[in-house]
């Protein structure tokens, strides 16, 4: 339990200040199996992960992202792509710092091969399942989507990725899930900033299962025809383009199934400021600024927020009989 904390001061198009926890949660570490180099309880062991880790440049499994298909027209949208280095070199991933320009930085320390996920709670094939496993279970798709972030900065991306439904599925969910939720890796060795209290790690997100199987969101593991990089989220990071960007959780270790809303990293940290539905929603102002308009990265000119940013046709349903001034 947190017993005190500083809000940071967000500015439009500026990083988060840092928020000083006194006391954090204990975070639970847990050994990686000897073969998969992999997670427990959402965590990696960086020594386990750096001896077991053989792979190089040239030799990660996901290096080569073969065949690849374009996604149907109702997720590609025809709007001009973000530059690659733009949207590479300007991150929120606290893990690595809390500047634009850490991640980009930093993240090289990231280890993302051997890579394994754990599956829990409500669900009838639980355990600790290889990313290769994971990907094979659906097939990979390059979508374009528009992301937008809660400090109204906004891209357009051509992510590869493969359904989130598909994988959930895959997993048995019984019928007391009604929630899933999502862990990024604690390391402190490949995640240098980690070792400031800037959240509770680890870094925690979640869907309604509604919302996680609706046929928009996906798990992604590149963009722009290669292989997701570090300071992105590699190697799988979950992309949700309705909501705003945070809950878009990057580098996931852990994938629980849940009947009740599970805890989640910025609305624990701000509830009057950061909702658990995370819906971009033009009408809804963070109570330090609009959310009216958006600057897309590198433009000048500001563009009027998109409802749903955009995707509101498609997921719209979702929430009908919903007061989205409330749950916002």
């Amino acid at each position: 339990m947190r017993e005190s904390m500083k809000m940071p001061r967000i500015r439009e198009s500026e990083v988060t200040d840092e928020t000083t926890f006194l006391n954090r949660r204990e975070i639970l570490q847990l050994g990686s199996t000897a073969v998969m180099g992999a997670t427990l309880a959402g965590c990696f062991s960086a020594d386990e992960a750096e001896a077991e880790s053989t792979s190089t440049s040239d030799g990660r499994m996901l290096r080569k992202l073969d065949n690849v298909k374009p996604a149907p027209p109702a997720f590609r949208i025809q709007e001009e792509h973000t530059s690659e280095s733009d949207a590479t070199s300007y991150n929120n991933f606290y893990e690595f710092g809390t500047d634009k320009k850490d991640p980009s930085r930093n993240a090289h320390s990231l280890q993302p091969e051997p890579w394994s996920i754990v599956v829990d709670g409500e669900v009838g094939k639980p355990g600790l399942v290889p990313l290769e496993t994971i990907l094979a279970r659906a097939d990979l798709e390059e979508r374009i989507y528009r992301f937008r972030c809660v400090e109204t900065w906004s891209m357009v991306v051509p992510w590869i990725g493969i359904s989130l439904g598909d994988v959930l599925k895959s997993f048995e969910p019984t019928s007391k899930a009604r929630y899933v939720s999502f862990e990024t890796l604690v390391d402190r060795k490949q995640m240098p900033g980690q070792n400031r209290h800037v959240i509770d790690w680890p870094y925690r997100e979640g869907l309604r299962m509604d919302e996680a199987m609706h046929p928009l969101a996906i798990l992604a593991v590149g963009m722009y025809g290669k292989i997701l990089p570090n300071q992105n989220g590699a190697p799988i990071r979950l992309i949700v383009p309705w909501k705003y960007g945070f809950k878009s959780i990057k580098s996931i270790v852990r994938i629980h199934f849940s009947e009740s809303q599970p805890a989640t990293s910025w609305n624990d940290l701000a509830a009057d400021e950061y909702g658990f539905y995370a819906n971009v929603n033009p009408k809804v102002a963070h109570p330090r600024w609009s959310q009216a308009r958006e600057r897309k990265l590198g433009e000048y000119r500001k563009h009027p927020t998109l409802a749903f940013n955009g995707y509101g046709d498609q997921v719209a349903s979702l929430y009908d009989g919903m007061d989205l001034q409330r749950y916002f």
